[in-house]
């Protein structure tokens, strides 16, 4: 299904003081949109110079394909997969859960997708965080693959934890081994990926000096597991929230959530302030 044809427009976001996010509303094409398991499918988008300024973290908007008999009405926010300025390409992994999604599985090769981005403020890798750990479940560890990525570029140690319900759904195992991460498969069939579990594997790498900072995405579970194990042993870490959103711009605040700010409480906008935020910071 192919959507109208769009000229790139470029769009300048302000965020914090002194950032500017530059953003594009463009066409790209599909090259393939294809099941990866049971459950998710990748979708890879021949995309112009203007969409691929990218960082690992942001999000774009996508514009859905219209399936049969239903009407979604807002752009679907989807978190970057993966994507390749050199070669012209963006990558979602995706669940099909709505109208939006099922849209998104009727695209062919060849069709068009109209997508705004990149979007949101995205991960940050300060010089002294040498040892990266990252820790999340399903599609969560889609949002945390453009950071694998750069932590190779970037010569960091990386442990990647991959939460799942069985071995077999457990996503980018093969990617995150690609960028030379130490990748250890949990989940609920065995009672490997329960709090108690993940406590003592994640400790057991703390021992041995392996982690200087958190990575993860979207569980409540997991956020406050890493919380309680960053304030324990003094390690800083990152977060990507989840949330409804509509514009994805800032300007609706329908993605307003509370953040802790010393003794405070403070309201901020995922799609603008974030996705990416201090795991400190979070409220699960």
């Amino acid at each position: 299904m192919s959507q109208p044809v769009v000229s790139p427009s470029v769009l300048s976001v302000p965020h914090a003081p002194g950032r500017v996010s530059r953003c594009a509303e463009a066409r790209a094409v599909v090259l393939s949109n294809t099941p990866v398991n049971g459950e998710y499918r990748l979708l890879t988008l021949d995309a112009p110079a203007e969409v691929l300024d990218c960082a690992p973290g942001q999000f774009f908007q996508l514009l859905c394909p219209v399936p049969e008999g239903e009407h979604p009405f807002l752009r679907r926010p989807m978190s970057i997969y993966g994507y390749d300025a050199e070669a012209g390409q963006l990558q979602f992994l995706y669940k099909i859960a709505g109208a939006g999604t099922r849209g998104l599985a009727t695209l062919r090769a060849g069709d068009t997708l109209n997508v705004l981005g990149p979007l949101g403020q995205g991960f940050s890798m300060p010089a002294d965080w040498q040892n990266l750990m990252l820790v999340a479940r399903g599609v969560g560890l889609a949002t945390l693959a453009p950071l694998a990525r750069a932590a190779q570029q970037q010569g960091r140690k990386l442990t990647a934890i991959c939460s799942a319900r069985s071995p077999e759904l457990a996503m980018s195992v093969d990617l995150f081994r690609s960028y030379g991460a130490e990748v250890i498969v949990v989940h609920d069939e065995d009672g490997s990926s329960s709090v108690d579990a993940l406590r003592e594997l994640i400790e057991g790498h703390i021992a041995l000096g392996q982690v200087d900072a958190f990575y993860t995405c979207g569980s409540s579970r997991l956020l406050r597991l890493l919380q309680d194990l960053g304030q324990t042993h003094g390690i800083p870490g990152e977060i990507a929230m989840e949330q409804q959103m509509a514009c994805g711009l800032g300007m609706c605040q329908a993605c307003v959530r509370p953040f802790r700010e010393g003794n405070e409480v403070v309201h901020r906008r995922v799609c603008r302030e974030g996705p990416v935020f201090p795991i400190s910071e979070a409220i699960a």
